[in-house]
């Protein structure tokens, strides 16, 4: 016993040597002010070449596209060299510091404040350090291959929980700079859960790591439907990715003072929400968990040209993002049901949401799939404070994605026969995200007419990716016993209401947008039917039929106007089961339905 203490000694100092023998940047947190957000960070650059040298706060983050100026957050910036002497820091731009007269090391200490806990920011209080890596660590574009050691300086009772490769002590390892960024890392006196998964020859490790109040059981309980929701995504591909470092961690944060989100990492991810397991979250935190680990094959491995490498400095743009993270968004709902977690029949309820968003929205006659993603700088968690029309030129590629992965899982499954979608991903895989190499459309394009033909291929790519066409779903829903149908009798008015105010611009086309009734507008009365609290625009619409003319008196900057519009057919669709809507369904609908929908 006393020789293994000694052996384990002996090898702790000799990778303790070599590491301090090897130049890296090093990067000390702590968090003796967590009550007020703050963490104290130091970080030495070493081995730098003469001249100017640059250190600066990053503008974005991997997994969002858009600009979000981490260094606001930043401050009490000071600046050394090896001998603890005072250097002199100019800045050139918001984002970025300069020192001159250095002697090859730059020691930069500063204040962080966090209060942010999601997959976009950081967040510091008494609870956890919840550290998003962009938001809270300055790097050094230069050096942007030097290897990184980081130690974490935990409060009492805190665990450390990170996709980062563990050295010493709290100290973890980057292999460079693009790896320690999208390394987020959780702090806190979180519950462990682990299991084994056999792939490809090798045991790999997927672990939760909970932050959330509550119970052991409640975590046993959430666990097990985490299991199942890897192992059905990893039923699609025939193995998990090789993580890097043998390990993949979901970082879960479940406690009031988070903020709902879900973001994907190269070994791990941040699943968030302020619903704790025993407060609705042990079912419906779980889409998130499902979501984001289907993102370690696809956008993780399965990568888009145009996020190779990750731009820390600018906005991200992508017109891949309709495929990495639309077929994402598909399979999200489709694995919980396949993992026995969501019934069949809910989640065929599920499409109505998306299917009428998508479908209905006028964006389409503007931008196609690739033109929609890009506009994620403008979207994804992107702030602004002039209006925007979005509900009319913007459908999100989420869900325009997932409604063409739909459309492409049932058109293979219904023309092609022995065909699907979890193949057709599977090919992707082995010819790009196994071997990581990066994608373009065009490659997506050519993979779908290696798998189903270039008749097939081309026909979706052209009419579905290239321009803006609606897949015709109706005998694709049949053949697994679906209806899709049109609401006949509800009429449309075109804006969305709330006590008589609009709320959202009126959708082009409408008859609230051909008579000039907009968002801010409120609704008095419809003819003679006053709006009120028993009243609503809605109520009193129900009443009327396809084709009614009615007379509808708004205020806008408290001046009273009046207008006569033409209500049309309500455009939205319903999607149900054949036996919901009392139709006859087969046997062979329903084996066709169940090759879709039940566990792989």
């Amino acid at each position: 016993m006393r020789l293994h203490k000694f052996k384990i000694l002996l090898l702790t100092l000799c990778f303790t040597s070599i590491s301090y023998a090897q130049s890296y940047i090093n990067y000390d947190i702590s968090f003796d002010n967590a009550a007020q957000h703050e963490a104290e960070i130091k970080v030495s650059f070493t081995k730098i070449k003469k001249g100017a040298f640059s250190f600066r706060m990053s503008r974005s983050s991997p997994g969002r596209y858009a600009i979000h100026e981490f260094a606001k957050n930043v401050y009490n910036v000071k600046a050394t060299n090896s001998k603890g002497e005072p250097l002199e820091i100019t800045r050139q731009n918001p984002y970025q510091w300069d020192v001159d007269n250095h002697d090859g090391t730059v020691i930069v200490t500063y204040t962080l404040f966090a209060n942010r806990g999601g997959g976009t920011y950081a967040q510091i209080d008494e609870t956890h350090a919840h550290l998003n890596i962009p938001a809270t660590f300055m790097f050094a574009p230069s050096l942007k291959e030097t290897p990184i050691q980081v130690t974490f300086n935990p409060r009492k009772d805190w665990k450390i929980a990170t996709q980062l490769k563990p050295m010493f002590d709290n100290t973890y390892y980057a292999p460079n700079m693009q790896y320690f960024m999208d390394s987020p890392t959780e702090l806190s006196n979180h519950l462990v859960r682990s299991f084994e998964v056999e792939s490809d020859g090798e045991k790999l490790n997927v672990k939760l790591a909970l932050h959330n109040i509550g119970t052991e059981a409640e975590a046993d309980e959430y666990f097990e439907s985490v299991k199942k929701i890897v192992l059905q995504e990893m039923a699609v591909f025939g193995e998990l990715p090789k993580f890097d470092y043998g390990e993949y961690v979901f970082l879960a944060c479940y406690v009031p003072n988070a903020s709902g989100d879900g973001m994907e990492h190269r070994n791990s991810t941040v699943v968030t929400s302020t619903r704790t397991l025993a407060n609705g979250g042990m079912k419906g935190n779980l889409g998130t968990v499902s979501h984001e680990f289907f993102h370690s094959w696809n956008v993780e491995r399965i990568r888009p040209q145009s996020l190779e490498p990750f731009n820390f400095e600018e906005a991200n743009m992508s017109g891949e993002l309709w495929f990495a993270e639309g077929f994402t968004s598909y399979y999200t709902n489709l694995f919980l049901t396949r993992a026995g977690l969501m019934s069949q029949e809910n989640y065929i309820n599920s499409l109505n949401g998306t299917f009428n968003y998508v479908w209905n929205s006028p964006g389409r006659s503007f931008f196609n799939p690739i033109e929609m993603s890009y506009q994620a700088p403008f979207v994804d968690a992107a702030t602004s404070v002039d209006p925007v029309n979005r509900g009319n030129t913007f459908i999100s590629y989420y869900s325009y994605g997932s409604a063409l992965g739909l459309a492409l899982d049932l058109a293979l499954r219904n023309e092609k026969g022995n065909l699907n979608l979890d193949d057709f991903m599977k090919s992707v895989w082995k010819t790009y995200g196994k071997k990581e190499k990066p994608y373009t459309v065009d490659d997506l394009n050519q993979a779908l007419n290696k798998y189903a033909g270039e008749l097939f291929g081309n026909y979706y790519f052209s009419h579905f990716v290239y321009k803006s066409a609606m897949p015709n779903y109706k005998p694709l829903f049949k053949r697994v016993g679906i209806v899709l149908k049109r609401n006949s009798e509800k009429v449309f008015l075109g804006v969305s209401t709330s006590d008589g105010v609009v709320r959202n611009n009126a959708q082009i086309g409408s008859p609230a947008y051909k008579v000039g009734i907009n968002s801010g507008d409120k609704i008095i009365a419809i003819d003679n039917h006053v709006v009120g609290d028993r009243n609503s625009v809605n109520t009193i619409l129900s009443n009327y039929k396809i084709g009614d003319t009615a007379t509808i008196q708004f205020s806008r900057y408290d001046q009273l106007r009046s207008v006569k519009v033409k209500l049309i057919k309500d455009p939205s669709y319903t999607i149900m089961t054949y036996e919901k809507s009392g139709l006859e369904v087969t046997p062979e609908m329903l084996k066709n339905r169940k090759e879709w929908l039940d566990k792989k």
